[in-house]
């Protein structure tokens, strides 16, 4: 209860890190939390994209500065990433491949991107530069939308040669 007191006495973020601190996830919990919802577990490729760009986050000095923040932050990742059940099972390489990152892994073609959406999905936007198709995603990094003189292709997908 206390720290409910003291998180409604913070405003905006601190509020809301305040909260995630009371709930109990460690930084661990919280990586694989989003890459269990975030990757459809289909490979630890996609896992691992998944990752780096939350540490990405993390490290840009834009976001949370912690895991649990990014992660736990509204409407950037999936609907109730930090309070659905998640049956690891279904994601044997989940454990490895969040530590993994935690310790400093990164998946190499990501770069610097913070961003991503489902591979299918077609944005309107000019100001993606994608990087990677993975795990069911599209990552991308955000650009000057003046700099782009042509629509920018997405990679293509896992598996499928000739997507786009």
């Amino acid at each position: 209860m206390t720290v409910i007191r003291t998180a409604r006495r913070l405003s905006g973020a601190g509020f809301a890190l305040a909260l995630l601190a009371s709930c109990g996830h460690s930084e661990l919990e919280c990586m694989e939390r989003a890459m269990y919802f975030e990757s459809n577990r289909s490979s630890r490729d996609g896992m691992v994209a998944v990752g780096s760009v939350v540490m990405n986050r993390v490290e840009s000095g834009q976001y949370p500065r912690s895991v649990c923040g990014v992660v736990g932050q509204r409407n950037q990742f999936a609907p109730g990433v930090m309070r659905k059940r998640m049956d690891t099972r279904t994601a044997p390489k989940l454990r490895e491949a969040a530590k993994s990152v935690l310790q400093g892994e990164r998946h190499p073609l990501i770069g610097d991107a913070k961003f991503f959406h489902t591979a299918t999905y077609k944005a309107g936007y000019n100001n993606m530069q994608y990087v990677l198709t993975t795990g069911g995603n599209a990552f991308y990094e955000r650009i000057d939308p003046a700099s782009v003189t042509q629509p920018l292709p997405l990679p293509p997908i896992e598996g499928i040669t000739g997507a786009q």
